[in-house]
């Protein structure tokens, strides 16, 4: 099903001038609910997640999906959004990231910044130190958002 539903969501995203992001699929006891990312350069707006989401509900509703109770929601992925991916990292160079990965013997939670992604490993910059963390170690990651310090930043 997943397949079936990234497939549709990436030929609509082509075609709207978006990139698929990530999908999330949960059972609730009122159906199924597809939680639909997209991204793009100086961020998406609410027309086009509203676009992409008539879009990909008409294509659900012709091909039989619609006899499944289903409720889509097609948003952008947020200023502290999920690495999950290679594609998500390489998207983040240059970002403070907040990771939880483990060292062997224990989970570490740091906050440095994304230098480099390599093929098994990314090079992140803490304020301590500069480490390369194995991909595989990594538990969690997102962007993060120091409120207060990066919008007094920006001004």
């Amino acid at each position: 099903m997943l397949e079936k539903i990234e497939k549709i969501a990436k030929q609509v995203c082509n075609k709207n001038k978006v990139a698929l992001y990530d999908i999330e699929l949960k059972h609730a006891s009122k159906g199924l609910i597809i939680i639909i990312y997209i991204t793009k350069i100086n961020d998406v707006t609410v027309e086009e997640c509203q676009k992409v989401s008539r879009a990909i509900s008409d294509i659900l509703d012709e091909q039989d999906f619609g006899s499944s109770k289903y409720f889509l929601e097609v948003s952008s992925p947020g200023l502290e959004r999920d690495l999950k991916l290679k594609k998500h990292y390489l998207g983040a160079i240059g970002e403070k990231v907040k990771l939880t990965f483990s060292n062997g013997k224990k989970n570490i939670k740091k906050i440095g910044v994304l230098k480099e992604v390599l093929p098994d490993v990314i090079k992140m910059d803490f304020v301590d130190a500069t480490a390369e963390i194995p991909l595989v170690n990594i538990k969690k990651a997102r962007v993060y958002f120091d409120y207060k310090k990066d919008l007094k930043d920006r001004k």
